[in-house]
């Protein structure tokens, strides 16, 4: 592993532990050059997801943005970086299952979903802008879809 500090190609492991419930490795690094230390994880990937957009534009998909996007619908939530994580390894792995490609679509239904059982407001927030809420009545109804369960 290549050092990010001196960019040397060599580390050490000096210390592995599991990490994200099991779906990952922590691992604690010293560079051989500098001496500095650094964390590593290690994920199983499935495959490389291909996203198709509603354009039919495709991009590969990046889990960063999936935890910034369902980070917004958070903020100022009791809810920990941890179950955010972890709902975000969940979406990922149920569409790695699925196939190489995956509708921008079917992310955005999985984050509902995740989120509705998650935080009530965090789904809220979240479907009115993925569903390009436009006035105050997409709010009451969506509200009430939450009342319902």
């Amino acid at each position: 592993m290549r050092c990010p500090f001196c960019t040397h190609e060599s580390s050490q492991v000096k210390d592995s532990r599991p990490s994200e419930d099991g779906a990952a490795i922590r691992r604690r690094r010293q560079c051989e050059g500098c001496g500095a230390r650094f964390t590593t994880f290690e994920r199983v990937q499935l495959r490389d997801l291909t996203v198709v957009k509603k354009d039919g534009k495709r991009e590969p998909f990046e889990q960063a943005k999936l935890i910034a996007a369902i980070g917004h619908s958070c903020r100022k939530r009791d809810i920990s970086e941890g179950q955010i994580e972890r709902l975000v390894n969940s979406i990922q792995r149920q569409l790695e299952t699925q196939g190489d490609e995956v509708k921008a679509q079917a992310i955005g239904e999985a984050v509902m979903d995740g989120l509705k059982a998650l935080d009530s407001v965090a789904y809220i927030r979240f479907a009115s802008v993925y569903r390009d809420f436009k006035e105050a009545g997409d709010f009451a109804e969506i509200a009430g879809s939450v009342d319902d369960e």
